[in-house]
């Protein structure tokens, strides 16, 4: 199995360091981990939950050959209530032979924000980013298994947001009270994802191939700041299309690590 890995080059990211970028592909990847100290795992806040969600991020792209396992994993994962799956294509394979239809500008700089945070050397896809606080390729289980058992470790209870659809089809997103370490604010982000899409591909390293995307970010935005106070928020309907899924994310600034999610889909959706 060969990982595709783009070693850094000039990118400017807002109020970071320039990365270096350049591509390489290798024979291998190690999983590579930043976990907290697990003996600063918070305590408990009040309003906290137990017992996930735990989100998982991949990074992807069409273009790529080593993806497609990964992306059958993602797949599987999405069905487990206790896993928030998002799929984030990256762009910067298309110029290998495919464009990737869901790659952004956007997913790609989530990415690299993450490889900040997390001290990695290399962007690769594909990549698994557990919980905000770890990576791996994404393509052995034992290895997922392993990283979302310290992410339980590191934070058993979690700020889970409260997700609820009106009849007029608007969202609304509540958090309880919770204490969040060292009053420090967190991001509270909305994803919309497409549950699934099969591709067939013409060009590239996948080329004849059909494949099977699963919870494709369409769409990422930030709803708000929040202090730890009980909160909530509102988005219109119209920000949604029919059938697609949606994620609340509540994380630290910049790509930190998660402090809770949750996902609301369409019982016939899939």
């Amino acid at each position: 199995m060969r990982y595709h890995l783009r070693i850094m080059s000039k990118i400017s990211l807002p109020g970071r360091r320039s990365l270096l970028i350049g591509t390489a592909a290798i024979a291998g990847a190690a999983v590579a981990v930043n976990f907290l100290d697990q003996a600063d795992a918070r305590e408990p806040g009040p309003g906290a939950a137990s017992g996930g969600p735990w989100a998982v991020e991949l990074f992807t792209s069409q273009g790529c050959s080593s993806c497609p396992p990964a992306d059958a994993f993602l797949g599987r994962l999405r069905e487990r209530p206790d896993i928030v799956a998002l799929s984030f294509h990256v762009d910067y394979w298309d110029h290998i032979g495919w464009k990737d239809p869901f790659a952004s500008r956007e997913t790609t700089q989530r990415q690299h924000i993450y490889a900040r945070a997390l001290k990695q050397r290399q962007l690769y896809t594909p990549e698994m980013v557990v919980d905000g606080i770890a990576h791996a390729p994404g393509i052995d289980r034992g290895q997922i298994d392993t990283l979302l058992a310290q992410a339980r470790l590191r934070s058993p209870k979690r700020a889970v947001p409260e997700l609820a659809r009106a009849a007029d089809g608007s969202l609304t997103a509540r958090l309880a009270p919770f204490k969040l370490e060292d009053g420090q604010a967190a991001d509270v982000m909305l994803a919309v994802y497409d549950r699934r899409h099969s591709t067939p591909v013409r060009r590239g390293e996948n080329d004849g191939r059909l494949l099977d995307n699963f919870n494709v970010v369409r769409r990422m935005e930030m709803l708000g700041r929040w202090d730890g106070t009980a909160a909530s928020w509102t988005v219109p309907a119209d920000r949604f299309a029919a059938g697609q899924g949606i994620a609340v994310l509540v994380q630290g600034p910049e790509c930190g690590p998660m402090l809770g999610c949750n996902k609301l889909e369409a019982v016939a959706a899939g």
